[in-house]
């Protein structure tokens, strides 16, 4: 009987695409294994799950093609009569799919040995299965190792607090982090332990603390400190920290196709001359907001690409009604602008590209360091304001960019970070700085690189696993 390793994902592409990539990771290191993968259906009510799924299956279509030994198994639908966000919704599937998932990992160990279930910290109500099962249970962390260390500290903060986050107004005081990390830098998720937000957290930061491991999409070499503190068990004061495997950086596989044909406008681009803008697969703008996007890249002169989500019903507006008169006619010679979609990963590797404009999602700023491409930080949501600050203040590979109380971005701050990041001398320092991680990033992952003993040691833990009937 094959030895299985079985990965749960939460919905959300930073989150699905990331475990599967760790599913490739795994194969590709450590045959003897197979994969499957559990995956969560969204209900058909609403668009921007469609949008989801399509892209969804996109990917996962081309996976099935290069990696035809990682098996997908579909989890049924379950339909709510609400639409609902998607962290929110990943939480409510996974809670109301329990007994599917039991009923799939015992259909499953009847033809092979599961000898592990690695969760995402969203699905983490599973673990109340595999923990029924006897299945040794893991993390898998689509974050950083410093976010990560907040998250396992989350309980402690909860034990001693006197008042909520969200009345402290002062800095966190957190062993082995920035000391600059304050209250506001701090997800609006954790900040109010009367929301029900607040209250998964921190279950799901308890049953982490818990589990036989977590793998974290890091490396040593951006994340030392952090990765040190969590070896020390700094974050959980009163018990012991489950083993962390630091196996990044993991970054997804090309998919899609380039219909917009970015690459081939980036082909007529002088070298490193480019900013590229893009926020996510859930970076959305109002109208003023794209409009102050607008004036301030013309503003800073520099050539730009700049990939488009709005507020409003896209598929209904036409770029030309989204974004200021005259705009695309008047920065047509040196800029291009698409709407919802662009391969990422291709563009940043692109010679042309010289800069980013990233809301500082995990997997983005991973994909800027494999390819020493140096950004400006414009956190939206969840932890992007606790990347921001390692970026900036930790690691030194950006610029902040500064907004309104409520979060707006002024056309001329937005003009001016660009021009500083594209053309001085503090531009060019971060530019050498992020150069230095991207060879960094490449040594990890080499033979006797600090992610891949990590990852045959998690390998090696697999195989003592003895074998449970289930």
């Amino acid at each position: 009987m094959k030895d299985t390793i079985v990965l749960y994902p939460a919905l959300g592409s930073g989150h699905l695409m990331s475990m599967i990539e760790l599913g490739k990771l795994i194969l590709t290191h450590h045959t003897s294994f197979s994969i499957t993968i559990l995956i969560l259906t969204p209900p058909t009510n609403n668009n921007n799950n469609q949008h989801l799924l399509s892209h969804t299956k996109q990917y996962i279509a081309s996976v099935t093609t290069t990696f035809p030994s990682i098996n997908f198994h579909y989890i049924p639908t379950i339909s709510f009569p609400t639409t609902l966000p998607p962290q929110s919704l990943t939480l409510e599937l996974s809670h109301q799919s329990n007994h599917h998932v039991q009923n799939i990992l015992q259909s499953i160990s009847k033809t092979t040995n599961i000898k592990a279930v690695i969760l995402d910290f969203l699905t983490y109500s599973a673990s109340q299965v595999t923990t029924t099962l006897e299945i040794p249970t893991y993390f898998y962390y689509t974050s950083g190792a410093t976010v990560l260390s907040m998250f396992i500290y989350f309980p402690t903060i909860h034990q001693n607090a006197t008042k909520p986050i969200k009345d402290l107004h002062m800095p966190l005081q957190i062993p082995g982090l920035p000391k600059n990390i304050s209250t506001d830098d701090y997800p609006d998720e954790a900040k109010d332990p009367e929301t029900k937000a607040y209250k998964v957290l921190l279950d799901s930061a308890k049953t982490m603390r818990e589990c036989d491991g977590i793998i974290v999409n890091t490396f040593d070499a951006i994340e030392e400190k952090s990765i040190k503190s969590l070896n020390e068990g700094l974050f959980v004061p009163d018990g012991i920290t489950p083993p962390i495997f630091c196996i990044g950086p993991l970054i997804t596989a090309s998919y899609g196709e380039d219909e917009n044909g970015c690459l081939s406008w980036l082909d007529s681009q002088p070298s490193q001359s480019v900013v590229f803008l893009s926020f996510g697969s859930m970076g959305r703008f109002s109208k003023a907001q794209l409009n102050a996007i607008a004036f301030g890249l013309e503003k800073s002169e520099q050539r730009f690409l700049w990939v488009v989500r709005s507020e409003l019903e896209l598929d209904e507006l036409s770029l030309d009604e989204l974004l200021p008169k005259g705009f695309l006619e008047r920065t047509n010679e040196k800029g291009m602008v698409v709407k919802n979609w662009a391969p990422q990963r291709e563009i940043l590797s692109h010679d042309s590209v010289g800069g980013f404009v990233t809301h500082c999602g995990w997997n983005s700023i991973l994909e800027a360091v494999c390819e020493g491409v140096p950004m400006v930080t414009w956190p939206l949501y969840a932890e992007q304001n606790l990347n921001k600050v390692i970026l900036v203040e930790e690691m030194k590979v950006a610029l902040k960019l500064n907004g309104s109380k409520d979060g707006f971005v002024s056309e001329n701050e937005l003009g001016v970070r660009v021009k500083e990041l594209m053309n001085s001398n503090k531009g060019e320092e971060i530019r050498q700085k992020i150069f230095k991680m991207k060879i960094s990033a490449k040594k990890a992952k080499e033979e006797n690189g600090s992610s891949l003993v990590a990852l045959n040691k998690l390998a090696q833990l697999w195989n003592e696993n003895k074998q449970y009937d289930i």
